[in-house]
């Protein structure tokens, strides 16, 4: 199947889904919403007539209009949210299920940030949401080397609020300094500083022009405190001051 993701989705709904504690089988549609589910147990899935199985650790992203079927082998729980997602961007090609393995902890993470955000502040809820979308468009690459970028990628984008060393990267990453320096820039063109610093201020530009969070909260949410070195940031990084940014938006 096909998607866009040239700019973040709109969460309807997001949460901790409870099933098969009594009925052992769902059957719904959800006409104009996709559905994002992490799980966290074994089970049976039926998308137009056909079965993908369940287990802990895959994620599925159904599209909307679909009839769907789950058939539970007990006491069930998985994250999930449901979105709108938007036309703008490149066609992306997504396998309805798959096994998200060792970035199913950044998954979870980011899909808990959207349910905690989504009553609140919608916008930090769509950041999530989108970080997930891509994360699970990307599942499907190559693995070998690639593996590591992207558990390295996987501790960057969760940890983006918090200071970050490359050594600490490549620790979560489980390869040396060096190996990673090599490796991330041959993958991304990018070096790990560059990423982080680029991920950072694209954040604060989605949160200055989508949320009303005051600017120190938005330095802070990106892990520039500091408002003299954020505001250098944002001249330097995106073309104007904090305020001029939320201005424009």
């Amino acid at each position: 199947m096909t998607l866009r993701l040239g700019a973040p989705p709109e969460v309807a709904n997001a949460g901790v889904g409870v099933h098969g504690g009594g009925r052992r089988r769902d059957i719904f549609r959800l006409r104009g919403l996709w559905q994002l589910h992490l799980y966290s147990y074994s089970a049976r899935l039926t998308v137009g007539g056909r079965t993908h199985e369940i287990r802990p650790g895959r994620v599925s992203l159904i599209p909307p209009g679909e009839l769907v079927q789950y058939f539970y082998e007990g006491r069930s729980e998985h994250l999930y949210a449901h979105l709108r997602l938007p036309e703008q961007g490149e066609p992306v090609t997504v396998p309805l299920m798959q096994d998200a393995g060792a970035d199913t902890p950044f998954l979870r993470d980011l899909l808990r940030q959207a349910i905690t955000a989504a009553p609140v502040t919608p916008a930090m809820a769509a950041a999530a949401a989108w970080t997930v979308l891509w994360r699970v468009a990307r599942l499907a690459e190559s693995e070998g080397p690639h593996a590591a970028v992207r558990l390295a990628i996987a501790h960057i984008e969760s940890h983006l609020a918090q200071p970050l060393t490359v050594p600490e990267v490549a620790g979560a990453a489980g390869i040396s300094h060096n190996h990673l320096t090599r490796l991330f820039h041959a993958e991304t063109g990018d070096t790990v500083v560059a990423y982080i610093r680029r991920r950072r201020l694209e954040q604060a530009r989605h949160l200055l022009r989508e949320t009303t969070l005051p600017i120190p909260a938005v330095a802070a949410a990106v892990g520039l405190a500091d408002l003299q070195a954020f505001n250098k940031a944002c001249r330097r990084e995106l073309g104007a001051a904090p305020r001029a940014i939320r201005q424009s938006g």
